[in-house]
């Protein structure tokens, strides 16, 4: 009987010590062991729109520093931000800025306040099929086109005749955790407004502009990094009668094109350790050189 006691103490002390090392394994900022080959593991999850960018990041880092591994996770910038409250992830990619009430949960769960940071810039591209005649429109006209108060529902509203003779407009969107469509719908439609019914609400954005260039009538939002030869990108006015600028890095940095966004990164306090290390990596000149090479915009040297 004794030595049963003594057994059944043992095991229930291994049990609590198993599960401390457990609980400690998990994202805390600073990173935490992947598993059998010794290495760091930084967990990176969130926007769609920075997940090609934030794979390109990771696969660069390998090179240089073996001993970490960053496995990137997209599903939107909402998931990203999710994962950062629950304690899932060390940093979550945003292509919006954090919501205050998300940033108190974060607070409250992670005890810490989110620190933010400018990875670099997108310029929020309107997409249209390569055969479309349009090259310029206006905020008013995406609003007339996307909200849901807006009546454009055919080319030949907008005096275009769409490619292959089919009238309709498709309007391609994103889904609603989307960042992407969360500062489309605010930067076009007003805090206030919001979409009508009846989009095409796709999942990514490699998506939207895949589906634009495969059919004619379509219209949607993407970052300029998933620009293909299938597709054409709008100028863009803010209002009639101004003058339309395309998406590129100097009116971006210019912010002459009016519908152009700051690339988030967010951890949960002060990241450390590696994580940190990641980070400064990413914000100095060889990070940002992979920044511009993915079709984004660097953050300015000045």
């Amino acid at each position: 009987m004794k030595n049963q006691k003594s057994i059944i103490s043992n095991l229930f002390t291994l049990g609590i010590v198993t599960s401390a090392i457990f609980l400690s394994s998990g994202c805390g900022g600073g990173g935490s062991n992947a598993g059998g080959d010794g290495k760091i593991l930084i967990q990176n999850a969130g926007s769609d729109t920075m997940v090609n960018l934030a794979q390109a990041w990771s696969e660069k880092y390998a090179t240089i520093e073996p001993t970490v591994s960053v496995e990137v996770a997209g599903g939107g910038s909402g998931t990203g931000v999710a994962a950062l409250i629950n304690g899932t992830t060390d940093i979550a990619n945003c292509s919006r800025s954090m919501k205050e009430s998300e940033v108190e949960k974060a607070k409250t769960n992670g005890g810490k306040d989110p620190k933010e940071y400018i990875m670099g810039f997108d310029a929020l591209a309107v997409y249209v099929h390569k055969d479309n005649p349009m090259e310029s429109i206006t905020i008013q006209q995406l609003a007339a086109i996307y909200g849901e108060k807006g009546e454009v529902t055919k080319w030949s509203q907008l005096g275009i005749e769409a490619p292959g003779g089919k009238d309709e407009i498709i309007r391609l969107s994103r889904q609603s955790n989307s960042g992407t469509y969360a500062y489309f719908r605010e930067a076009i439609l007003g805090k206030d407004g919001d979409f009508k019914l009846g989009s095409r609400d796709l999942h990514g954005s490699k998506d939207v502009v895949e589906t634009v260039a495969s059919t004619e009538s379509a219209i949607g939002y993407s970052g300029m990094g998933y620009a293909t030869d299938h597709v054409k990108m709008l100028k863009v006015a803010k209002k009639e009668g101004a003058d339309a600028y395309a998406p590129s890095v100097e009116n971006t940095l210019s912010k002459a094109y009016p519908i152009a966004r700051p690339l988030f990164m967010y951890t949960l306090g002060e990241p450390e350790g590696a994580v940190k290390a990641y980070m400064d990596w990413c914000l100095g000149p060889d990070g940002q050189k992979i920044v511009e090479e993915s079709g984004y915009v660097a953050n300015p040297t000045d």
